[in-house]
């Protein structure tokens, strides 16, 4: 690549990154075209920088509020964010999360990533879009549990997790979001928690 031809290259791959909100996987970034020489010189030259391996944004772009959310859907489009994590996002725990949780059914490939620290659950399939929503974080799609759906899967994993946070997420829940109890019942039935979550209802909401 000559001097004459950088600026050039540089340019049209800023708008493949703006066209993306911003971020892009350097495998996204070489199909549209862009040289992986083009995306090493951006980042020498701070125009991109390295959100996790093998994925860039802009420098010049906004402020990220989630990075560590975006970072996990761009490198694994099939998980959901869940359980503590999602518990967070909704505003209804105060136990602060160590990694990003996702959800992933059963059978998948799981990556590796080097940052950020990523606890994998997985789901049977058919459960896996149950309660799926998704966010425009950062100008990017990241999928995240439903409240109702977050406190079911807290049952289910109330070995590992403890009651406790059950407990305190469904009282904040009760106070900061609309109820929806038959939807949270609706949840349990399908993943089969519902003798063990309806007497909580009863007590809490």
């Amino acid at each position: 690549m000559t001097r004459k031809q950088q600026p050039d290259a540089i340019a049209r791959a800023v708008e493949q990154f703006e066209a993306q909100g911003g971020i892009l996987r350097s495998s996204e970034a070489m199909r549209t075209g862009v040289h992986a020489a083009t995306l090493y010189k951006m980042r020498d030259e701070g125009v991109i920088e390295a959100l996790a391996r093998g994925v860039y944004r802009l420098t010049r772009s906004e402020e990220m509020a989630q990075p560590d959310f975006v970072t996990v859907a761009k490198k694994i489009p099939n998980a959901v964010i869940c359980l503590v994590s999602a518990l967070s996002f909704h505003g209804i725990t105060t136990r602060i999360p160590t990694a990003v949780e996702i959800m992933l059914p059963r059978g998948s490939w799981v990556p590796t990533l080097g940052y950020p620290p990523i606890e994998v659950h997985t789901t049977q399939p058919k459960l896996h879009g149950l309660g799926r929503v998704v966010h425009q974080l950062d100008a990017m799609e990241v999928p995240i549990y439903d409240p109702e759906k977050t406190l079911v899967d807290c049952v289910k994993y109330r070995n590992k997790l403890g009651m406790e946070l059950l407990i305190e997420s469904l009282r904040l829940y009760r106070d900061r979001l609309p109820v929806k109890v038959d939807t949270i019942m609706e949840y349990a039935r399908a993943c089969r928690v519902a003798k063990v979550m309806e007497p909580y209802l009863d007590g809490v909401l």
